[in-house]
């Protein structure tokens, strides 16, 4: 017998620098890394959870944010029940790419009209050097039919919540 009873996998997208390795290692390890060695390619770790007494397998799949790597974290879209998109709330850069992000990981989920896609604005640990801010992302989010939420990976603000929430979604389509 499996020791799950569903896999679902989770693809973490956005910018170099914006922190995706941080949140992937503090959902699925609950510890923070300062210096993280850039991702080549993709990394991935999982986490068990359980939802309404079933275990479920959750894969989450960390992806390079620089353009060089970018035809080969394309086919781990194919697949994904959800989406991370993830830029940082005090480099505007992150923030302006997000749009070419968003449609390559919709151009990537290969018409799979399931995957949900949410929009982190991560590290409001230091919110005193922000330049984007909350009601920009709420906006971005708004407009282009996806949810939103800030975290920390530092701190841990809204990890969990942010993987959760997802989850929580995904299981009531299945």
């Amino acid at each position: 017998m499996s020791q799950y009873a569903y896999l679902f996998k989770y693809i973490v997208v956005g910018d170099t620098g914006v922190g995706k390795s941080c949140l992937m290692l503090q959902f699925t390890d609950k510890r923070f890394q300062p210096v993280h060695d850039l991702t080549i390619g993709v990394e991935f770790a999982y986490r068990m959870v359980t939802i309404d007494h079933k275990k479920i397998k959750l894969y989450i799949w960390d992806t390079a944010g620089q353009e060089a790597f970018r035809s080969i974290t394309r086919s781990y879209y194919r697949s994904a029940v959800a989406a991370l998109l993830v830029y940082d709330i005090t480099r505007r850069e992150t923030f302006t790419q997000l749009g070419s992000w968003l449609e390559e990981v919709r151009q990537g989920a290969d018409g799979n009209n399931n995957v949900t896609i949410m929009l982190v604005g991560n590290k409001t640990d230091i919110s005193h050097k922000r330049v984007v801010s909350t009601e920009e992302g709420e906006q971005f989010a708004r407009e282009n039919g996806l949810a939103f939420m800030e975290t920390s990976a530092k701190t841990r603000h809204n990890v969990d919540q942010v993987i959760n929430s997802k989850l929580q979604t995904q299981w009531r389509t299945q």
